[in-house]
């Protein structure tokens, strides 16, 4: 009789423990949850427009790489035009006297061998370097220059030629939103 009720006492503190165990856990959670400043991460555009900035101009990006992808500089520049017309307020502008400016020139456009397997080239990697020049005219003509690269991996089976087919698209909206959050969120 006195085995039984050591065991009814033991099973009792035992559901005791695992109770207080998982109001603890609840509670945990809950706090977690709900205490967002300190658990959560959150971005801070730090690269805001001012108000007094209304128009941008983006020059052509100018391809100055040993090796020249034809189509990369026009569809670049294009597409960045659209990217911070589409997605800011201000507006692309050919003159003279814009209140930001922005120059480019690709740099690099280069393929390396990456990886290999069983002693030979099994993956290549094409990178690509844009080195920007962002001049904010309304700023005291402040100037700030920034490079952004991109590396696209591709099989070694494949030419070159076929690599950049392929990849062309991948390149012009990568490289378009690296280019938009460096000037716009400082990232």
């Amino acid at each position: 009789m006195n085995q039984i009720l050591n065991n009814k006492a033991l099973i009792g503190k035992k559901l005791s423990f695992l109770t207080g165990l998982i109001i603890t856990a609840v509670l945990l959670f809950v706090i977690s949850t709900t205490n967002t400043g300190c658990f959560s991460y959150k971005f801070k555009d730090i690269g805001s427009i001012p108000d007094s900035i209304k128009t941008v101009k983006v020059n052509f990006i100018e391809n100055r790489a040993r090796y020249v992808n034809p189509q990369l500089s026009p569809r670049l520049t294009d597409k960045v035009r659209q990217k911070i017309t589409g997605q800011t307020r201000l507006v692309q502008t050919n003159g003279d006297n814009p209140d930001w400016e922005i120059n480019g020139e690709i740099r690099d456009y280069s393929v390396t061998t990456s990886g290999i397997s069983n002693q030979q080239e099994a993956t290549n990697r094409l990178s690509v370097t844009v080195h920007l020049t962002l001049i904010k005219r309304k700023q005291d003509n402040i100037e700030e220059e920034f490079d952004v690269t991109r590396n696209y991996d591709f099989s070694a089976n494949q030419s070159l030629q076929q690599a950049e087919a392929r990849l062309l698209d991948e390149m012009i909206r990568t490289l378009t939103d690296e280019i938009f959050n460096r000037i716009f969120s400082n990232w």
